[in-house]
């Protein structure tokens, strides 16, 4: 089923989770072990992130060095349909821009059409880690709302070759993202509400956004998007904070602020499980208020935290 589908149905706030392939050389019981304990709140649909590959140099027995390309989290097409199978609950996989032609795009698109995976959150992706700034592949996608043409292109049955005519219509239900707190690189948040209001414009169905610790910033950016014509469903994204060295990280990483009181709060901490329950009951309130709210769906990324993601869900739900 479409993700506008699971919320057009839904009668209250629905809950889904978020989910890191394993790292190559893992099975897939390792992604089981992690999902198994949150299968009991029955989520709507679980994400699969994907990951674009790596430069790494190794070196040769004759001392010189070889540049290779390594994916160290591959699978998620396949990932997507496993999940499918072993628990009957909708998988939605992230495709994205960075590490692929438009013509890999195209067949990955057509496999997971083939496999009866109906929903994608389109994503423009990170830098490489060897580069400053995102720079696209020859023949790929410069920006998630070409991605997310190509997508819709291929819903109205439009291919990557010419020759193909009356191509089979895909049916992809289509997220992107969305920045409480702006994108990085846009230079205020109206510009990053104008561009995300071109996606919805180019068909995106829902917006997910990236994590947030302040509610009132999710409050004002649906406000914001209302107010702009933007009126598909948006999703909040929720993580818990940890330990204290993600007071650091996360505004590094995803460029996200973190509240005083919270900030405060863990680093009176003395251990991390103290620092782990602080965030826990910090997320617990967090996601009482926005399902209060009327938001249609809860999603969070447990990238690694299923335990804390469970005590949160067994305390709102």
């Amino acid at each position: 089923m479409k993700v506008i589908d699971h919320i057009a149905q839904a009668k209250e706030t629905l809950v889904s989770f978020e989910v890191l392939p394993p790292l190559k050389g893992k099975t897939i019981n390792t992604l089981y072990d992690h999902l198994d304990p949150l299968m009991e709140f029955k989520p709507s649909w679980i994400n699969v992130t994907y990951h674009r590959s790596e430069t790494m140099f190794k070196k040769k027995t004759d001392g010189t060095f070889e540049r290779v390309e390594v994916r160290k989290r591959p699978g998620t097409v396949g990932i997507c349909a496993a999940i499918m199978n072993h628990y009957k609950v909708d998988a939605v996989p992230h495709i994205i821009c960075g590490g692929f032609t438009k013509r890999e795009t195209e067949d990955a698109l057509i496999d997971l059409d083939f496999l009866g995976i109906d929903n994608v959150l389109v994503l423009r992706g990170d830098a490489a880690k060897n580069e400053s700034a995102f720079e696209p592949e020859k023949d790929g996608n410069h920006y998630a709302i070409d991605l997310l043409r190509q997508v819709s292109n291929m819903n109205s049955g439009i291919y990557q070759d010419e020759d193909i005519k009356s191509g089979g219509k895909t049916k992809f239900c289509m997220g992107v993202a969305g920045y409480p707190e702006k994108h990085f690189e846009a230079p205020n948040l109206e510009i990053d509400l104008l561009k995300l209001k071109e996606k919805v414009d180019a068909g995106a169905d829902y917006i997910m956004t990236q994590m947030f610790f302040d509610n009132q910033k999710f409050f004002d950016f649906v406000t914001a998007c209302k107010n702009m014509g933007i009126n598909v469903p948006i999703i909040p994204g929720l993580k818990p904070i940890t330990n204290k060295k993600q007071l650091s990280v996360l505004p590094r990483i995803f460029h996200v602020d973190i509240p005083t009181d919270l900030s405060n709060a863990i680093n009176k901490c003395k251990t991390d499980a103290e620092c782990e329950q602080v965030g826990t009951e910090w997320l617990i309130q967090q996601s009482k208020e926005l399902k209060s709210f009327g938001s249609p769906v809860l999603h969070y990324y447990t990238l690694g935290k299923p335990k804390v993601i469970w005590n949160v869900v067994k305390n709102v739900f």
